[in-house]
C-alpha cells in the first residue's frame, strides 16, 4: 500500500504551478473582455458616423489616426488577440501561444520606451513643425467628423483652453467655419467649448453663440470671455506640474508590464520541464 501511495504522488506531480498559470488566464481574460468591449464600441461609432455622414475620408495615415471609432477598433483588437492567445495559451498550457503573448508583450514594452525616449529627445524644431502639422489637420477637420468634435470639446473644457498650438484660439482662424472669410455667422469666432462660461447656470443652458468674434479681439480682450492658450501648452504644463505622479504611473505600468512577461516564460518554462519529465 504504501509503494503504492508513493506512486501516485509521482504521477500526480507537476512543474506547472497552478498559481502562475490562471493568475496569467484571468489578467488576460479580463483585458480579453476590455478589447471586445473596444472593439464593440468603436464599431457602434463608426457605424453611426458612416450612417450620419455617408462617407468617411481613410486617405492618409492621419486621417485613419485622427478617426478615433476606427483607433477604437485597431486598438481593441490588438488587446483582443493577444489577450485571447494569453489566455488560452496558459489554460491548455501552449507554449506556442505563451512565446507568441510573451513576445506581443515585450514588443509593446520596447515601443512604449522608445516613445517616451522619442518624446526627450527629439530637436525642438521638428516637434514644432509636426505640432504645426498636427493642429492644422486637427482644426480642419473639426465639424467633419463628430468624435474628433466631441473629444476637442471635451478637451478645451477640461483643461480650459482654446485652440492646440502656441497661437491659442487663433488657431480656428485655419478652419472653414471660424476664420474671418467664412460667410457663416461663426466667422471670427470658437467654439463654445472655449468659452469661460459658456453655460447659464440657472438655466442649464448652453450658450453656443458665446464664442462668436473672439478672434476679432485683443488677447486681453478676448480672455475675459474665452481660454486663450492653446490645448498642448496647456497640457504640457499640467504634465510639468504632476511630473512625479505620471512618472509613477508610467514606472507601475512599465514594472506590471515586465512582471507579466516573466510570469509567461516561467510559465513556459515550468511546461517545457513538465513535458521533459513526461518524455523521460
Amino acid at each position: 500500500m504504501p509503494v503504492a501511495m508513493n506512486r501516485r504522488r509521482v504521477s500526480n506531480f507537476t512543474y506547472v504551478s497552478p498559481c502562475v498559470k490562471y493568475m496569467i488566464f484571468l489578467l488576460n481574460f479580463l483585458f480579453w473582455l476590455f478589447g471586445g468591449l473596444l472593439v464593440a464600441a468603436g464599431t457602434f461609432a463608426f457605424y453611426e458616423k458612416w450612417n450620419t455622414m455617408g462617407s468617411i475620408k481613410l486617405n492618409t495615415f492621419s486621417d485613419v489616426i485622427l478617426n478615433i471609432s476606427l483607433v477604437l477598433i485597431i486598438a481593441g483588437q490588438i488587446i483582443f488577440i493577444v489577450s485571447f492567445a494569453g489566455c488560452i495559451g496558459a489554460l491548455r498550457e501552449n507554449t506556442t501561444l505563451l512565446k507568441f503573448y510573451s513576445l506581443c508583450l515585450l514588443i509593446f514594452f520596447l515601443l512604449e520606451m522608445g516613445i517616451a525616449i522619442l518624446g526627450f529627445v527629439f530637436p525642438h524644431n521638428m516637434q514644432a513643425t509636426l505640432e504645426e502639422s498636427f493642429t492644422d489637420k486637427i482644426i480642419h477637420t473639426y465639424r467633419d467628423d463628430p468624435d474628433l468634435q466631441n473629444l476637442i470639446d471635451f478637451a478645451q473644457k477640461e483643461f480650459q483652453c482654446c485652440g492646440l498650438s502656441s497661437e491659442g484660439y487663433i488657431d480656428w482662424s485655419k478652419n472653414e467655419y471660424f476664420n474671418c472669410t467664412s460667410p457663416s455667422v461663426e466667422k471670427c469666432g470658437v467654439p463654445y467649448s472655449c468659452c469661460i462660461n459658456a453655460t447659464d447656470i440657472s438655466k442649464g443652458l448652453v450658450n453656443v453663440m458665446c464664442g462668436y468674434g473672439a478672434q476679432d479681439s485683443s488677447v486681453a480682450e478676448a480672455s475675459k470671455r474665452v481660454w486663450t492658450s492653446g490645448c498642448i501648452e496647456v497640457i504640457r504644463i499640467w504634465a510639468e506640474r504632476n511630473l512625479y505622479t505620471i512618472a509613477g504611473v508610467a514606472l507601475g505600468v512599465a514594472l506590471s508590464q515586465l512582471l507579466i512577461i516573466n510570469l509567461a516564460k516561467t510559465l513556459e518554462g515550468q511546461i517545457d520541464l513538465q513535458k521533459s519529465r513526461w518524455a523521460s
